[in-house]
């Protein structure tokens, strides 16, 4: 009815008026969580779903750029994911692929895969490769300072994947360097660790959402979420709307933040 649409509006617009742009967080990390529950409760078959939940993500990238968010991470698949039922699975990765490269073709955000792209089926990760690779410049990677919101798309992805290969590329890095693994060893500090994760070069997540009513984060961003606020959504990601967007940014908004001290 035309008349709920306006009631809606208006409730939109007064949550934004309530949200402090001085306190909006710079990083947010999403956890899409809800696509298969949506979809059986709607009487969809779970592609359905995750098509649905695939194509609200264009729509949520708008509304925190629009916020003044300047870095997103999309959980879109976990590596516990890679060992679900190839029927759901082969289906799911090519709307993942899809989703990125509609992504990438709007050239409106700076990619980057953030993941264990390798453990994908060599097609998917070529994909996932050219789509954020297009984004950049020539030859180049993701430029904080090009002025675009920086979209991380997690697929493949685990926090303790992630904290293991960082170790890994460390130890590899510095035995290239003709260190052995005592001085390693003496020597290694969290920040080796940081700028080893996917996300180097990159601020922790201010925020951490989660969708679907779920309350744990499942091993996101295990290491960068450290000092981060969690915000969890009772809505299933295909339904998420701007108005439960800005519940979380007002809430955000409204909490001291300690950060360890």
């Amino acid at each position: 009815m035309a008349g709920d649409g306006l009631v809606y509006e208006i409730y939109e617009r007064r949550l934004a008026a309530q949200v402090d742009p001085q306190q909006v967080p710079g990083h947010v990390g999403v956890i899409l969580d809800g696509n298969r529950r949506w979809a059986k409760q709607m009487g969809f078959v779970t592609s359905q779903g995750h098509k649905r939940g695939a194509d609200k993500i264009e729509e949520f990238l708008g509304w925190a750029e629009d916020a003044g968010v300047r870095v997103v991470t999309l959980w879109l698949l976990s590596t516990d994911n890679l060992s679900r039922d190839p029927a759901e699975l082969s289906p799911l990765l090519d709307i993942i692929a899809q989703a990125v490269e509609s992504l990438a073709a709007a050239q409106r955000w700076s990619l980057r895969l953030v993941g264990a792209v390798d453990l994908l089926p060599d097609p998917l990760a070529e994909r996932l490769r050219q789509a954020v690779a297009s984004t950049h410049a020539a030859g180049g990677e993701a430029d904080p300072g090009d002025g675009r919101v920086q979209v991380n798309i997690a697929v493949g992805y685990g926090g303790r994947q992630e904290i293991a290969d960082a170790v890994r590329d460390l130890l590899r890095e510095r035995a290239a360097a003709g260190a052995t693994l005592e001085e390693v060893a003496d020597s290694l500090s969290e920040e080796d660790i940081t700028e080893h994760l996917y996300t180097k070069g990159q601020p922790d997540p201010d925020l951490v959402i989660r969708t679907s009513g779920e309350q744990r984060l499942s091993g996101f961003l295990l290491w960068q979420s450290v000092h981060s606020e969690y915000y969890f959504c009772e809505v299933y990601w295909p339904d998420f709307r701007r108005i439960d967007f800005l519940r979380a940014l007002r809430d955000y908004s409204r909490r001291e933040r300690r950060l360890g001290r």
